[in-house]
């Protein structure tokens, strides 16, 4: 059983196993907080496990040229050099 971290941690067990895998005490409690209150953004953060879509609609943001004709690896390239 998770110890209770009083009411400014939502998920005491996440939060615990966060800070056994490294985690300093505000990114733990930011990441059990989010999940507890359902904001947890879970798109990936890795390019490459982002959908050609996906990655089409950030290089549009931010402007690359060419975008339409690149495949998913010339947009993640793209990305990372903008």
């Amino acid at each position: 059983m998770a110890k209770d971290h009083g009411s400014s941690i939502k998920d005491d067990k996440l939060y615990e196993d966060l800070r056994k895998d490294g985690a300093s005490k505000e990114k733990a409690a930011r990441i059990a907080n989010a999940k507890a209150g359902g904001t947890l953004d879970h798109e990936s953060t890795r390019l490459e496990d982002r959908t050609r879509d996906a990655l089409y609609d950030q290089a549009k943001e931010i402007g690359i040229e060419g975008r339409s004709d690149m495949t998913k690896d010339e947009l993640v390239k793209a990305i990372r050099e903008h």
